[in-house]
């Protein structure tokens, strides 16, 4: 304990910097060095950190072997549309949640945050079956729609935050200028709160992006497949060719990668005010 207690704050500080390094970065690199390799070097003994002789030629199997590009627009489409239904929902029902006096508000941000954590394998089955009798499988919309449930508690307790500390002396004096309810919704409250509902949109976009088990539980033909399915169907019954599968996981992030160094700063910032506020 005594030695515990000697240990300084910018140690600890650099200790959990090596932690979230070791479980973030290194697998990230390693997959990057893998899909760099040959199949014979990977199994090679004993194991060479960096390639010998680095090739593209992981990446070119990738996208011939399996239809690559569609998974990847499925996925962009189903990611894209999700989000903006998932904004469009969550910021109407945060901004009810944060200004109109509502019976039972407590109520229904303790339900949201309940419905946050509920286990999504609980749900296949009833969800699966409302898809079928709406005659949605197969299609954007089969995943489009329970995303949007997905999504919907998460962000808007991401939002009401943000609303809540917007005064509401400026939307009323934008309703008095003529603005309605809705309009003082989009014109002020949303610009206001840019960094939320760019904090939002990143997670709805990322739990879209990555799921897995209703992708492939909703969509079983080929060409409607989105990249987490199509990524499995490069192992063989008896083969796992895990440089072409690094190079497909590589193609598979570098969207999210160029999406969080974009909005790198409202995200962390977003992140951060969420959390004093909250």
């Amino acid at each position: 304990m005594n030695a515990i207690a000697r240990i300084s704050f910018p140690t600890l500080r650099l200790l959990a910097v090596a932690v979230v390094a070791v479980n973030g970065i290194f697998p990230a690199l390693w997959m990057l060095l893998t899909s760099l390799k040959s199949e014979v070097e990977l199994v090679s003994v004993p194991i060479t950190w960096l390639p010998r002789d680095a090739s593209l030629a992981n990446y070119l199997r990738a996208f011939t072997e399996q239809p690559l590009p569609t998974f990847l627009l499925n996925s962009l489409v189903v990611s894209l549309l999700a989000t903006a239904s998932t904004l469009l929902v969550s910021s109407l029902a945060a901004y009810a949640l944060a200004r109109l006096r509502l019976r039972g508000r407590t109520l229904v941000l303790g339900v949201l945050l309940g419905a946050s954590m509920f286990p999504l394998v609980t749900l296949m089955v009833p969800l699966f079956e409302t898809m079928r009798s709406l005659g949605l499988l197969n299609s954007y919309a089969a995943l489009i729609l329970p995303y949007t449930v997905m999504n919907l508690p998460v962000c808007t307790l991401v939002l009401v935050s943000f609303f809540q500390s917007i005064p509401a002396d400026i939307e009323n004096a934008a309703m008095l200028d003529g603005c309605s309810r809705i309009g003082a919704l989009w014109h002020v409250v949303l610009p206001l709160s840019a960094p939320g509902v760019f904090t939002a949109g990143i997670l709805a976009f990322v739990n879209a992006w990555d799921e897995f088990l209703m992708a492939l539980a909703f969509n079983a033909t080929p060409a409607m497949r989105t990249l987490p399915v199509g990524i499995t169907l490069y192992q063989g019954e008896y083969s796992f060719p895990w440089p072409v599968i690094s190079a497909a996981l590589v193609v598979a992030i570098v969207p999210v990668a160029l999406l969080i160094i974009v909005f790198q700063g409202r995200v962390v910032s977003g992140l951060s005010a969420g959390g004093m506020k909250g």
